[in-house]
C-alpha cells in the first residue's frame, strides 16, 4: 500500500523533533550564526595578536615562503602557527569557562548546552576548544568546515556538527532555553 500523502504534524520545536531529550521550546541555532560567531572569534584574536606583535604576526602567518628560507625563518613561521593555535585554544577554553560560550557566540546569542538543555561543566570546554582548531588547519580546515556546515543543516545529523556529536552538545538559541539555564549564562 502506498504511503499516505497526508503527514501528521508532530508539534514542538525543531530541537524537540530532532532530540528527544531537548527541553520544551529550545531552538537550534542557525548555521549562519555559528559561522559568523566563529569568524568573529578568529578575527578578534588575530587582530589582537597582530597588535601585540607590532603588526608582523599576520604577515608571518600567511607567508609560506618562510619555509623555504633558512631554519631561522622557518622556525619563526612554525612558532607563529603554534602561537595562533594556542591563543585560540586558550581563548575558547577560558571564555567558555567564564561565560559558558565564546564572545562571538555571545554576540550572536548562541548557547552551547548538553543535549537535554543543561549547561556544560567546566571540563567540557577544553576538548571543545581543541576540536574547533581543526577548522583553522590550512586547506583541510575548509573541508572540515564544509562538512560540518552540511551536518548542521541536516536533520539526519540532528543539526549538529562533528564537534557537537563528540561532546554531546547542541548549539541553541540562548533565549529559547529554560529560564534556570538562561540565568546561569552570563
Amino acid at each position: 500500500m502506498a504511503e499516505s500523502p497526508v503527514a501528521v504534524y508532530q508539534g514542538g520545536t525543531l530541537a524537540q523533533q530532532v532530540l528527544s531529550s531537548a527541553p520544551e521550546g529550545m531552538l537550534i541555532a542557525p548555521v549562519w550564526r555559528r559561522i559568523a560567531a566563529f569568524a568573529i572569534d578568529v578575527i578578534a584574536m588575530s587582530l589582537l595578536l597582530q597588535v601585540l606583535s607590532r603588526f608582523t604576526f599576520l604577515e608571518i602567518l600567511i607567508s609560506w615562503a618562510y619555509l623555504s628560507e633558512s631554519a631561522r625563518y622557518a622556525s619563526f613561521f612554525i612558532m607563529t602557527w603554534v602561537i595562533f593555535f594556542l591563543s585560540l585554544w586558550l581563548y575558547w577554553k577560558y571564555t567558555g569557562r567564564a561565560y559558558g560560550r565564546s564572545l562571538g557566540q555571545r554576540a550572536f546569542r548562541i548557547a552551547i548546552v548538553h543535549d537535554n538543555g543543561t549547561l556544560l561543566e567546566l571540563h567540557h570546554f577544553g576538548p571543545r576548544a581543541f576540536n574547533k582548531l581543526r577548522y583553522l588547519i590550512p586547506v583541510l580546515g575548509w573541508l572540515y568546515g564544509l562538512r560540518d556546515v552540511l551536518r548542521a543543516r541536516s536533520k539526519k545529523a540532528e543539526y549538529r556538527t562533528a564537534i557537537d556529536l563528540s561532546n554531546h552538545t547542541v548549539a541553541a538559541v540562548d533565549w529559547s532555553l529554560p529560564s534556570d539555564t538562561r540565568l546561569n549564562l552570563k
